[in-house]
């Protein structure tokens, strides 16, 4: 079921985690370069413009740590109840950076009026999805029958 399309139950979210030290905040706008810099170096060129949209609709979390980035978080980036992309830099994983922000950000959704998330173009997180949100595959959610399908070269 690789990089297909898992939703959520935003009713039956967990409660938030806090970490020590770390904190879960909206990205401001006017830090955008710097955002779209950490997601440029430690993912997908792809993943930038999706960030990107998200951050100028006030839509993207980041994880910072002493002033630094740690990871972020997305929705509506790719189209409306669409939740993603997540990403955690590979030193901050394992500290559950990446359950915080996927916490915060499905909240948000919810608290927005969003029953439903879909988790798009899932690979190698399902087990995440499912222990962190209980999510579940959509079927027929493979990309070429999502909104993925209006990629070029799909």
């Amino acid at each position: 079921m690789a990089g297909c399309d898992m939703i959520a139950n935003l009713t039956r979210l967990p409660g938030e985690k806090v970490l020590e030290g770390i904190k879960i905040m909206r990205a401001f706008a006017g830090e955008k370069m710097r955002v779209l810099a950490f997601v440029r170096e430690h993912f997908s060129e792809g993943w930038v413009y999706e960030a990107e949209n998200a951050l100028l609709q006030h839509k993207c979390f980041i994880a910072t740590k002493d002033n630094q980035i740690l990871g972020f978080a997305c929705y509506d980036a790719s189209a409306k109840g669409y939740f993603g992309p997540i990403g955690v830099a590979q030193e901050a994983r394992g500290l559950d950076v990446g359950t915080a922000l996927l916490l915060r950000t499905l909240t948000c959704m919810r608290e927005e009026g969003y029953g439903y998330a879909i988790i798009g173009w899932v690979d190698d997180a399902e087990h995440f999805y499912r222990k962190t949100v209980q999510a579940e595959w959509i079927p027929g959610g493979e990309p070429e029958n999502t909104v993925y399908s209006n990629l070029i070269g799909m």
